[in-house]
C-alpha cells in the first residue's frame, strides 16, 4: 500500500529590498543633520538583525502576509508631477463648516499643499512636514521624534520605519493654546510602490486641539506597501482629539506602528476607521504615564471580499489613578477576516487604576471570520480592569420587525448595520466624515 503525504505549503516571509545606500542618499539630499542621520543608521542595523515575523511569532500567528509581492511593493513610490487635485475634493473639504484650520496633503511622499489659518499660526502653533520641522525647529524635534512613542526595537517593520520614513506630519501646539479649528492631513497614494509616511503630534501643558490623519490610496492590480509610524504626545492638562481614517485601496499592504503618551491630568481621545487595504496589521498602545490621566481608543472595520484588518492593542498604566476605555467594532462579510488583540497592563504601584475594553465583531456572511482574543495583565492589587468580546450574526428579530413595516429587507440590514456602528460615530466630531463612513459601509453591505 502507498502512503500519499500532504506537504502544508512552505511560507516565506522574505524582506522588503530597501537598501541603506538608498536611505543615506536619501538623507542626505534632504541636507537632514547628523543626529537624524545616525538614528536612521542605528535603526537600520537594528532591522537588519531582526528575523522577518512569521506565523511562529504570537502576535503574528494569524497574519500570514507571505504572498505580498515587495518586487512592487518594496519599490520606493516616486511621485510623478502630484498636484492637491489629485486627492477627492470630499476628501480635502473643510472638516468643520468652510474653513480649514489647517490642510496639509502629500502624494506618492510628495508634498503637495500646506496651509495653516493666520490666527492658528499667531498662536505659535507649528502645523508643517516633518523634514521642514527638521530644519526650523530641530530642537523639538529631537526632543520628540522616535523618543517616547515608536521605537526601532518594537520589531522588524518598526526598525525599518524609523530607518526609512520617507515623509510626515509635524504638530506642536504651545503651552495654554486651545486651537479651535481642527488640523488636516491626508496621505494619498496614486501610485504603486512603497510609502512610510509618519505622523508626530505634541501637546505642551494645557494645551488643546483636534488632529484629522487620512490614509487613502488608488486600487491596482500590483501590491503596494505603507510601514507608518504614528507618535502622540499629550502634556500635563493638555487634551487631544485624534481622528485616523483608513480608505486604502484593496492592493495595499499596511504594516504600522502606532503609540500615543499621556502625561498628568492629560486627554487623549483617539478614533480611529478602516474601511480598505487587502491586510493591515497595526499596533497600536496608549501609555497613562503620570497620575489622572485619561485615555480612549474607538474603532470601527468593516471588512469585505478577502481583506484582513488586524488590529492590537495596549493599554498601559503606568501610574496611580489613570482611566483607559477601548470599544472597537467590526463587521466582516464575504470571506473577509479580522483579528483584534487587546491587553490591558497595570504596572506595579498604578493603583487605582481604572480599565476597560470591549470588542463587538458582527458577521454578515457564512465565509467571514473573527478572531478577538482580550487579555489582563494587572500588577497592582487596587483597581478596576474589565474585558468583553462579542461575536454573532445580525438579529434576524430586528430585521424582520422592520420587515413587518415595510422596509425591504436589505435596507432594513443597511439600517441595522448603520445603528451598530453608532456609538463609534458619535465620537467622531465631524458631521461629513460619519457620512463619508456610512456611505462606506453602505457600499460593503450592498455591494453599491
Amino acid at each position: 500500500m502507498t502512503t500519499t503525504r500532504t506537504r502544508r505549503r512552505s511560507r516565506e516571509f522574505v524582506a522588503p529590498p530597501f537598501a541603506w545606500e538608498e536611505i543615506q542618499s536619501r538623507a542626505e539630499a534632504n541636507n537632514e543633520p547628523g543626529w537624524l542621520i545616525d538614528m536612521r543608521q542605528q535603526a537600520w542595523e537594528l532591522y537588519e538583525e531582526m528575523p522577518m515575523p512569521t506565523l511562529n511569532d504570537e502576535a503574528w500567528r494569524r497574519t500570514d502576509y507571505s504572498h505580498i509581492n515587495w518586487e512592487t511593493a518594496g519599490d520606493l513610490m516616486i511621485a510623478d508631477n502630484p498636484g492637491i487635485d489629485t486627492i477627492p475634493a470630499e476628501n480635502r473639504a473643510p472638516l468643520i463648516g468652510n474653513e480649514h484650520g489647517g490642510l496639509i496633503a502629500w502624494v506618492d511622499n510628495a508634498l503637495v499643499h500646506h496651509q495653516l489659518a493666520d490666527h492658528i499660526a499667531q498662536q505659535g502653533v507649528i502645523f508643517t512636514d516633518l523634514h521642514s520641522a527638521v530644519h526650523e525647529y530641530p530642537e523639538l524635534v529631537q526632543k520628540h521624534l522616535f523618543q517616547k512613542g515608536v521605537k526601532a526595537e518594537e520589531g522588524k517593520f518598526a526598525a525599518l520605519h524609523v530607518a526609512a520614513w520617507t515623509h510626515g506630519v509635524f504638530v506642536y501646539v504651545p503651552r495654554n493654546v486651545s486651537v479651535d479649528l481642527p488640523l488636516h492631513s491626508i496621505f494619498y497614494n496614486a501610485n504603486t510602490g512603497a510609502s512610510l509616511g509618519h505622523v508626530l503630534v505634541v501637546l505642551e501643558e494645557r494645551a488643546e486641539v483636534t488632529v484629522a490623519q487620512e490614509y487613502l490610496s488608488d486600487t491596482g492590480d500590483e501590491h503596494t506597501s505603507f510601514i507608518g509610524g504614528t507618535e502622540l504626545i499629550v502634556g500635563k492638562n493638555a487634551n487631544l482629539r485624534y481622528v485616523a481614517l483608513q480608505n486604502w485601496g484593496y492592493n495595499m499592504y499596511e504594516f504600522s506602528y502606532e503609540r500615543g503618551h499621556v502625561g498628568r491630568d492629560g486627554k487623549l481621545d483617539w478614533v480611529v476607521g478602516s474601511m480598505g487595504s487587502r491586510l493591515t496589521k497595526k499596533f497600536m498602545q496608549i501609555s497613562l504615564d503620570e497620575p489622572g490621566s485619561w485615555g480612549r481608543m474607538s474603532g470601527m472595520f468593516f471588512a469585505d471580499e478577502n481583506q484582513l484588518l488586524d488590529h492590537d492593542t495596549y493599554q498601559e498604566h503606568n501610574a496611580p489613578h489613570t482611566t483607559s476605555d477601548l470599544l472597537f467594532k467590526n463587521a466582516l462579510t464575504d470571506s473577509s477576516r479580522s483579528v483584534w488583540r487587546g491587553m490591558i497592563r497595570v504596572q506595579p504601584g498604578a493603583q487605582q487604576a481604572d480599565g476597560f475594553q470591549a470588542n463587538n465583531n458582527m458577521i454578515l456572511s457564512d465565509y467571514a471570520r473573527a478572531d478577538s482574543i482580550p487579555g489582563l495583565e494587572i500588577e497592582a492589587d487596587d483597581v478596576r480592569c474589565t474585558h468583553a468580546a462579542t461575536i454573532g450574526k445580525m438579529e434576524e428579530e430586528y430585521i424582520f420587525y422592520l420587515q413587518t413595516r415595510g422596509v425591504p429587507r436589505r435596507e432594513a440590514e443597511r439600517l441595522f448595520v448603520n445603528g451598530y456602528f453608532q456609538d463609534v460615530l458619535d465620537r467622531i466630531p465631524f458631521e461629513d466624515v460619519q457620512k463619508r463612513l456610512l456611505a462606506d459601509v453602505d457600499r460593503k453591505l450592498l455591494g453599491a
